[in-house]
């Protein structure tokens, strides 16, 4: 894993430079294709995450769960486990909402064409999980116009989803 650009926050008001807690923080990492840096990159995003003070339940579970699943995919799918590829995380930290995109080198992929796999006819197909995971864990979740980013946003309070009228 390597950081590949860190934003350098303001000065704060004691003089000194750096993000302190609870300071917003944007950052680019790279990875290889490889499976098995999944773990140790959610590991160091949540703990940079709870270093500008978003924490909770949307964190230890929504947040890793959604992150493990956009970077299989993209070491999985899109860059097909190639080790000459790598993969892109754009990350936006602060303490009311997590901002990531998750970029691979592959063709990328029509989200409209991968199948419900909640459907009775899919439930013992492979694919459309992680997919289906992110868009249910996650506050806010696109796609770019080729298919190979996801970008995807998490806010630590969610507004409560208004009614119809009459409900």
């Amino acid at each position: 894993m390597r950081l590949r650009h860190e934003a350098k926050p303001p000065v704060r008001p004691n003089g000194r430079a750096g993000a302190g807690a609870g300071e917003p923080v944007s950052f680019v990492l790279e990875l290889p294709s490889d499976l098995r840096v999944i773990e140790g990159v959610v590991a160091y995003l949540v703990e940079r995450c709870r270093g500008v003070d978003f924490h909770g339940s949307k964190l230890t579970l929504n947040f890793r769960v959604g992150m493990c699943e956009a970077l299989a995919n993209a070491v999985t799918y899109g860059n097909r486990q190639d080790p000459g590829k790598c993969v892109r995380v754009e990350v936006e930290l602060s303490p009311e909402r997590v901002a990531v995109a998750v970029r691979d080198q592959g063709d990328g992929f029509d989200p409209g064409e991968v199948p419900d796999p909640t459907l009775d006819e899919n439930l013992e197909r492979a694919g459309g999980r992680g997919i289906f995971l992110l868009h249910n864990l996650m506050d806010e979740v696109e796609y770019n116009e080729r298919g190979n980013e996801v970008r995807f946003v998490l806010h630590r309070d969610t507004p409560p989803r208004r009614r119809a009228s009459g409900e």
